[in-house]
């Protein structure tokens, strides 16, 4: 199954860059792993929240295909650890679709629209991180859960 990761604005720091691209090679050796950039929106002082929100929901979507599997990640959604998410992301590579699709919304998260699409909402964390930070630590345990399904030794239990 091919993975996509959609994320709303893009990475400015170099650090955080350099460990998406480590991460991103590592997860490939096991699956297509693409990334792809929704732009920020210009202007966005000048707008509500909701504008902002359904202005980013409706570049997220042009991304979506109909057979996407999509997963928010989302303060909301539910938490996981990470065996369990190795065992989700399993269970979901088994499923009929053809892509499963993370999505890091924008700073104020997701439209209505958004949540209508989802099929599945999953919480990194009961604390807060900035976007910037979601995208490795996302990475990460996509990698780890990588590992775990193929009994390397990259997490301890």
């Amino acid at each position: 199954m091919h993975t996509l990761l959609v994320l709303v604005g893009k990475t400015n720091d170099s650090r955080m860059i350099s460990l998406m691209e480590d991460y991103t090679k590592r997860i490939n050796r096991y699956h297509r792993l693409d990334i792809q950039v929704v732009p920020e929106l210009k202007n966005k002082g000048k707008m509500s929240e909701k504008i902002q929100k359904q202005k980013e929901g409706a570049l997220i979507l042009e991304k979506l295909k109909a057979g996407d599997w999509v997963i928010l990640l989302d303060e909301k959604g539910k938490t996981i650890d990470s065996i369990g998410f190795s065992q989700y992301i399993n269970t979901r590579r088994s499923g009929s679709h053809k892509r499963m699709v993370f999505i890091v919304g924008g700073p104020y998260g997701f439209s209505e629209e958004m949540y209508a699409r989802g099929q599945e909402k999953i919480a990194l964390s009961s604390m807060t991180f900035s976007h910037q930070m979601i995208r490795v630590f996302f990475l990460e345990q996509l990698y780890r859960a990588n590992t775990l399904l193929n009994n390397e030794p990259y997490h301890h239990k």
